[in-house]
Parts: structure tokens; sequence; C-alpha cells
């Protein structure tokens, strides 16, 4: 008997899965078993009424239990086949100096990581898996770890037959600005960072598959808000539906493995696996 479809997604933080949504709600509605790991609790998240972390009230604890609760929600939205959280503490802002705490996940070591990863690979036997671009422009020490931890499972087992790094197009971000801008909204004034600018270029030429999620996006930004801890108050909730819908309605990917020799560009990251393809 032929095994399921199956697409795993592995992430960093509790809401990174509604980030990639898109793929999540799109997939399970053509009846593919989907499967999300998140490798953290996200202690170092905001707490209730926008209070960070080192900030009096602040409990990472207590975070942590809110952030997971909003992941099972928006995995409920998303029709989720299986979730499974692996427990590793937050490891904070690329600049914060959390990361240099022992337990920090992206200071656990990448074989260890990379193994547990492995066994749920080999539990659920996903044909196609997914995570984040870690060459790409967002260099969080949580998303590069989850990643290569991601990608270093699947060669060890040889069991997906295609392997994904998701990124966003440059010009996404613009359009979603510049009309916040245009509404007298204020949004990040992120300081131009010619390396940053360059990593972002490079994972932008390298995409092979773009997935048309329009249909489900209202489902995506659904399990988006459901981590209103996260969000609600944030400039991301005043984005315009119908610039939400240009900016977000497609998820971009790059194929940096096969074993079906699918001919790229790609709309499907199960082209070559769907019977009679």
């Amino acid at each position: 008997m032929a095994e399921p479809l199956t697409l795993m997604a592995v992430h960093a933080h509790p809401d990174d899965e509604a980030s990639g949504g898109g793929i999540l709600a799109s997939y399970a509605d053509q009846g593919i078993r989907t499967i999300v790991v998140t490798c953290t609790n996200g202690e170092y998240g905001d707490a209730p009424g926008g209070i960070k972390p080192g900030q009096p009230g602040h409990d990472p604890a207590e975070v942590a239990r809110l952030r997971l609760a909003e992941l099972d929600k928006s995995a409920s939205i998303l029709r989720v086949t299986d979730l499974e959280t692996l427990g590793y503490h937050d490891s904070g802002m690329e600049e914060w100096a959390y990361k240099d705490d022992p337990e920090a996940f992206s200071n656990v070591p990448l074989e260890a990581v990379a193994g547990r990863i492995g066994d749920l690979i080999v539990k659920y036997r996903p044909q196609v898996l997914v995570t984040y671009d870690d060459q790409g422009a967002y260099q969080h020490p949580d998303h590069v770890h989850a990643s290569q931890a991601a990608q270093a499972a699947a060669k060890a087992t040889g069991i997906p037959a295609k392997v994904y790094l998701s990124t966003m197009k440059g010009s996404s971000w613009r359009k979603i600005f510049e009309a916040l801008r245009a509404a007298g909204e204020e949004v990040p004034d992120w300081q131009e960072d010619d390396e940053r600018t360059r990593r972002a270029l490079e994972s932008e030429e390298r995409i092979t598959t773009t997935i048309d999620i329009r249909p489900v996006l209202e489902r995506k930004r659904a399990a988006l808000f459901a981590h209103g801890s996260q969000i609600n108050d944030s400039w991301f909730s005043k984005i315009p539906p119908e610039v939400a819908e240009q900016a977000f309605g497609y998820e971009y990917f790059i194929r940096v493995a096969d074993t079906t020799g699918s001919p790229i560009p790609e709309d499907d990251l199960f082209a070559g696996l769907r019977t009679g393809a």
C-alpha cells in the first residue's frame, strides 16, 4: 500500500507555522497529511500587553505556555494533521545576549536536533520537507539552526524525496510598507543593511517554486491572528486586505533536494509525486 502524501514543515517558534501557513492549509484541503515540527517554546516573545523580555512582568515560562496554546489554535485553523513540539528554549533575537545561554536552542548541538527531527521523519515518512532558507535575509539564530538541522535530518534519513527552503520576495515587503505609510500607519524603520539586502536578493534569485495560496489566504490570516500575544497590536494587523493578497497570496520556495526529476520552475511542492504524475 502506497504511503500517504505527507508534508513536514520544520519551524523555530510558535507563530512561524502561521507565517508559512498557506501551504499547510492548501495541502490539507487536498487531503495531504501535514506535519508541523516546532523547535522552541517561544519564551522570548512578548508577554501580554507587549511586555518585552527582560522587562518587569515578563515571565518566560508563562509566555511559553501562552504561545504553545496559540500554536495549538493556529494548527487547528490550518487543519494540521499532527503537531510535534521539541520543547527547546527560545534563543531570543540575534543581537540579544540570551543566545549565549547554554540552554538556548541555537546552542544545542546540531546533531542532537537533527537526530530528533530525523526520528520524526522516520515516524511520518514525509515525501516533502520544508524549512527556512538558512542563507536568506532573516538570520535569526533559531531559524538558521532549525533549517540546518532539518536539512541534515532529511539527508541522513534519505526519506524526503524533495526538500524546500522557504523565502519571500523583497518586492512583497515593499508593497506592504508603501501601503501602510500611505495610510498614515507607522511601520518598522529598518535600517538599510547591505549584507541583508545581498542575502535577500540572492535568496529571491534562487526561487524555484511558487505556490498560489490565495484560496486559503483568509485561513492563513486567521492562523496568524491566533497568535494574539505577538501580533494583535502590531503594524501587521493593519495591512489592507487587498495589499495582503498581493503580498502574501503566493509562497515561494527554493528546491534544494529532489529525487523526482520534476522540471522547474514548479507550482506544486508535490510535483512528480502524485499518482499518475
